[in-house]
């Protein structure tokens, strides 16, 4: 499917609140000097209200994007209503974002405690902030989808069209999948695939592009040598599985991942 002007716009429009968010956070956080307890209120203080316009914004154009989409279904739907603080900070995860963003301090100290170079600490820190900030701008948009979907009657699933200059495998495989409307949309960090609705008459079944996994199958061959279409030794189909994330959801990974359970924290005697 080739994306419309409408895609393209909205796409672009997103990416662009991305990069001004995680630029200015992230300059707020490079920019402390030192990062002690003290500096953890001063950071959020600068970063929490850029955080949370970003959700809003990025939850206003995918309302938006929607309902113009749904207007080829249903030319006359009356706009659809979004309350903005269900789709954005503290809804996201059910956790306080003051919380979510002391991570990065922690992962800082964690790190030098383990004796890393203060550089590499930093870095560390960094990059969880960086991660952090990509997945709730995510949630933001795949909150929004459910929200607006849901009351769209005419939309039964939602599935995820490809918009990046490098897209991974984990979106690749997914973009081949329906997803159930009422389903949050599983993410990864730093996924910027459109999610695009859709209407149907039956279920087309959770695989909808063969020819896409074709050329997965394909490419696979010719890295690896080897690829099984049969699916003795290698489904693609199976390699894609959604975790639940106790604090974000439906999140993409490929099987066999787990996420650190309480079972692998070592308490002290």
């Amino acid at each position: 499917m080739t994306l419309s002007r409408l895609d393209q716009r909205y796409g672009s429009m997103v990416r662009s609140i991305w990069t001004n968010v995680l630029g200015r956070v992230g300059r707020s956080f490079s920019g402390l000097g030192t990062w002690r307890d003290a500096d953890v209120r001063r950071f959020q203080r600068q970063a929490l209200p850029v955080v949370l316009a970003g959700e809003r914004q990025i939850a206003n154009l995918t309302a938006s994007y929607l309902e113009q989409l749904y207007r080829d279904v249903e030319p006359r739907a009356p706009r659809v209503s979004l309350d903005l603080d269900e789709v954005t900070g503290m809804a996201l995860r059910g956790v306080d974002p003051v919380d979510v963003y002391e991570r990065p301090f922690k992962q800082v100290w964690t790190a030098l405690s383990n004796r890393a170079s203060f550089d590499d600490a930093l870095g560390q820190g960094g990059h969880r902030l960086e991660t952090i900030l990509k997945t709730d701008l995510q949630l933001a948009r795949t909150h929004t989808v459910r929200k607006v979907s849901y009351s769209l009657s005419k939309i039964k699933y939602t599935v995820r069209e490809l918009y990046g200059e490098y897209d991974c495998a984990l979106c690749i495989v997914a973009s081949t999948q329906r997803y159930h409307k009422a389903d949050l949309a599983p993410i990864h960090p730093g996924c910027d695939c459109i999610v695009k609705t859709v209407t149907a008459d039956y279920d087309p079944g959770q695989i909808i592009d063969e020819a896409k996994l074709e050329q997965i199958h394909d490419a696979v061959e010719a890295a690896l040598g080897t690829s099984d279409r049969g699916g003795r030794a290698v489904d693609y189909r199976k390699i894609l599985v959604t975790n639940e994330h106790g604090e974000i959801g439906p999140v993409l990974g490929f099987a066999g991942q787990r996420f650190t359970g309480p079972d692998d924290i070592r308490i002290p005697t």
